[in-house]
């Protein structure tokens, strides 16, 4: 019997019913509802609704990067936080909080300074570190923590 998750639609953030064996192998699925890949290969960007549906909804953890357009190591991490999703999709989902747009995720979550990435399994917390990082760093960092 194969074991499903689930899976939250990047596009139309529709929840799907995905096979664990086939993302696993690197499928990338499609939504039920949009015909969009479940997996995008970037970092979609997250307000306060998307990320309670990404974080809450769906079986594949969810790393964050809160970040500012004014930050300097924010947007000089950016394309090295992209290159990481191509990675590390579909066993991870990456998401970006802009910490001025979404202020009360950011106090939520006690963003400090910037960029700082959380992780968050199962809805909840599971790691997190801050500074700019390269892109293998960053891969090394999530895996390490799953």
């Amino acid at each position: 019997m194969t074991q499903d998750i689930q899976v939250v639609c990047p596009h139309c953030d529709a929840l799907n019913r995905a096979p664990k064996a086939k993302l696993d192998g690197g499928a990338r699925g499609k939504c039920g509802s949009c015909g969009e890949p479940l997996f995008a290969g970037r970092p979609l960007p997250l307000n306060e609704a998307r990320f309670a549906r990404h974080m809450g909804k769906s079986s594949v953890p969810l790393l964050v990067d809160f970040w500012a357009e004014w930050c300097g190591p924010c947007t000089m991490m950016a394309p090295m936080f992209e290159a990481a999703a191509g990675k590390l999709e579909p066993r991870v989902r990456l998401g970006k909080v802009d910490t001025e747009a979404e202020q009360g995720l950011a106090a939520r979550y006690g963003i400090r300074s910037i960029p700082t990435m959380v992780l968050f399994r199962d809805g909840k917390e599971a790691a997190r570190i801050s500074g700019a990082m390269d892109s293998a760093t960053i891969t090394r960092w999530v895996e390490d923590q799953l």
